[in-house]
């Protein structure tokens, strides 16, 4: 189950337990089950501190197991074997409940343990998701930290029936008392503002505290990370707003052309990024949505979807880009439903279903080869004449036994019966005819679109809601600079996004120095 390595690792993390773990484990004769004793007793082998011991399986998903410390009131469950990315997770529960103190900041701690109320999550995940284990790790911090806080992370591939009535299509989803809370990727302070009723207004006004920035960047994927550390670097006061920090960057399964790092995962990356910001004096505003940009005659104000805002001499946009939608009727109503984005993520809940994938290029192809080994079927979808992913991976799809090709097809509608995906519907772009397909799942992969929309009267952007900028990342507005995805910058690639985040921060330093003394102080 663990490899030589692994072990080794393992045990170098379990020495840092400071009290006793005990696990309960649910299991039956079943072959998972003896799957998961196996990881168990593995995991017992690497600390002393460590027991195992076997519950009442009445009512208990079938193979399960919790963890307690003697002493403590914790209602932290697994459904499953948390292999994949969710071991991180496990390791970190386990880290958790044995006393290692979490590395999150004291005021989120102090939130989670002075919220009132009962709460019990269940978390459904995928092993191939690379979004799941944020709120895996999140819900289990927050059941370790408070006794009435319950989380049960539950491996939806494994409990297909569960999946089946519960209807759930994407992953992460996540329930609270049976009620469905949310799906996608959320952190602790995401969870916390949609149950802490105060914790929206206190967010607002320590935001709208912050004294003017010299610097101010939103977005936080790699252009605006290395924008970050740059400014910071040279001894200006630097902010960085954000939705999510890491950006497109965490929906981003393998990562193996950034220069000097053969291969990483983009979750991954994205902590690295926010590691690398955090060791400099950056302040960084996380789960804030910018909607406004407007001159003042400070500089400029930036104004939140939270209604609280920021000031800054000069401003950096580094708000990226979002997943192309279709924009057919039917699509809004199913995503989540059927409609997906991330094929990794969600394609081991459509085990051996019959689904769609939109989209001819690299990333569509891609995602109909690896869906094409966990679905009975796979239908793709391009609307050009000819695919235009590379010849490898045009020779690997068509290899595929279970996959059919439409090229000159134009989506049109996707169906349902209210509750999931039914079908799609697409016109023959040749010969006019109109074609009905059945199945149940459509993962469109058809590009980027820029997140840029907010800004369309603020500054110039080309036909396709790019930003226009100079060779120095500077935009039509003086002082108010862009970088990454969101710009007309060609070849959107992470290593490019950095090199345009670095470029538009020293630009933004030269402007600074450059201003005239009375609009410094201004």
């Amino acid at each position: 189950m663990l490899d030589t390595n692994l072990k080794t690792q393992l045990k170098g993390y379990l020495e840092r337990l400071v009290r006793p773990v005990e696990i309960t484990a649910f299991t039956g004769e079943d072959a998972k089950s003896r799957e998961l004793m196996q990881l168990l007793e593995q995991i017992r082998e690497q600390s002393d501190k460590i027991t195992i011991k076997h519950g009442e399986i009445a009512g208990a998903r079938i193979p399960s197991f919790a963890l307690n410390a003697p002493g403590e009131d914790i209602h932290l469950t697994f459904a499953g074997l948390p292999l994949g990315h969710e071991f991180t997770s496990l390791v970190l529960a386990l880290l958790q409940v044995g006393g290692y103190p979490p590395k999150v900041e004291q005021a989120l701690i102090d939130q989670i343990r002075n919220l009132k109320g009962n709460f019990r999550f269940e978390t459904y995940y995928s092993l191939s998701c690379q979004n799941c284990p944020d709120v895996v790790q999140a819900l289990n911090l927050m059941a370790v930290l408070n006794p009435g806080i319950e989380h049960v992370a539950i491996d939806g591939a494994l409990f297909q029936e569960e999946v089946s009535e519960r209807q759930v299509m994407s992953v992460p989803s996540i329930f609270l008392n049976g009620e469905v809370f949310g799906s996608g990727r959320m952190g602790a302070e995401e969870i916390l503002a949609k149950i802490d009723t105060g914790a929206g207004a206190r967010a607002v006004e320590a935001i709208n505290e912050q004294a003017p920035f010299d610097v101010l960047i939103v977005g936080g994927g790699p252009a605006g990370a290395a924008a970050a550390v740059y400014a910071a670097r040279k001894g200006i006061r630097t902010g960085i707003v954000a939705e999510r920090f890491g950006g497109q960057v965490l929906d981003t399964m393998s990562i193996e052309n950034l220069i000097s790092v053969p291969h990483t995962e983009g979750p991954k990356l994205a902590r690295a990024l926010e590691e690398h910001v955090r060791q400099y004096d950056a302040e960084i505003i996380n789960g804030q949505q910018a909607v406004k940009l407007e001159q003042i005659s400070a500089g400029f104000k930036v104004t939140l979807a939270s209604g609280a805002s920021l000031t800054g001499t000069s401003v950096i946009l580094s708000t990226g880009a979002r997943w192309r939608k279709m924009n057919v009727p039917g699509e809004q109503d199913y995503i989540n439903k059927g409609v997906a984005f991330c094929p990794h993520c969600d394609g081991p809940l459509f085990k051996g279903k019959k689904i769609a994938v939109i989209g001819g290029g690299n990333s569509g192809v891609e995602a109909a080869i690896d869906l094409a080994g966990l679905v009975s079927h796979v239908t793709l979808i391009e609307y050009d004449k000819v695919l235009r992913a590379d010849d490898v991976l045009q020779r690997k799809l068509k290899s595929l036994p279970n996959v059919t090709i439409l090229t000159s097809a134009k989506t049109t509608e996707v169906t349902g019966d209210g509750k999931r995906v039914t079908g799609l519907v697409y016109e023959d772009r040749v010969s006019g005819e109109v074609h009905k397909v059945a199945l149940e799942g459509i993962f469109v992969q058809i590009g980027l679109v820029p997140n840029t929309e907010w800004l369309k009267d603020t500054l110039s952007l080309n036909e396709r809601g790019e930003i226009i900028t100079d060779i120095y990342g500077s935009t039509s507005v003086p002082g108010v600079f862009a970088a990454g995805d969101c710009t007309i910058a060609p070849y959107k690639q992470i290593v490019i996004a950095m090199g345009e985040g670095s470029r538009a921060s020293l630009a933004a330093f030269d402007y600074l120095i450059r201003l005239p003394a009375e609009e410094k102080a201004a």
